[in-house]
């Protein structure tokens, strides 16, 4: 199936593609916030660049889009144009995410990844499941598998 729009169009939109401050990023910043959390945006120091560091508890947060980083969920389809290209994109973008987990980890920190479907979507989780699966993962009161059972990852 050919692109219905012109390689310009195409260009334009996609270069309107934020990395900070997207809307699922400020979602969960206002929640961590809300819930009287304090911590640092994209800590260049940090493998992988953290959209969200606490200090404090040495954990960091990373606000996934489900397209960008190949969630298994309705939010994410593959293109039908250009296949192999965004499969090999998609496919660094999971090796790059997990190189950063492992060396976060290898430096003492524990990662969290919120997915962009947890936040919207057909199956997404209100504002208090969301904040409530955050603050426990922070102050180490839960499991990583207690956290995929409600569409949340964490490492």
């Amino acid at each position: 199936m050919a692109d219905r729009l012109t390689p310009e169009q195409r260009r334009l939109n996609m270069r309107r593609v934020r990395a900070k401050d997207t809307k699922p990023e400020m979602t969960v910043r206002h929640l961590l916030h809300d819930q009287g959390f304090r911590y640092r945006l994209h800590r260049r120091d940090l493998p992988g660049r953290p959209d969200i560091v606490l200090p404090r508890w040495r954990a960091v947060v990373f606000v996934h889009g489900c397209f960008w980083h190949g969630h298994g969920c309705s939010l994410f389809r593959l293109p039908a144009t250009r296949t192999e290209f965004w499969s090999a994109k998609i496919e660094g973008n999971r090796r790059r995410d997990a190189a950063a987990v492992a060396a976060l980890e290898a430096a003492g920190w524990r990662s969290l990844w919120v997915w962009e479907c947890a936040l919207r979507g057909k199956n997404r989780l209100t504002a208090t499941e969301v904040s409530g699966a955050m603050v426990a993962f922070i102050r180490g009161d839960v499991r990583f598998t207690q956290l995929m059972e409600q569409g949340i990852a964490g490492v």
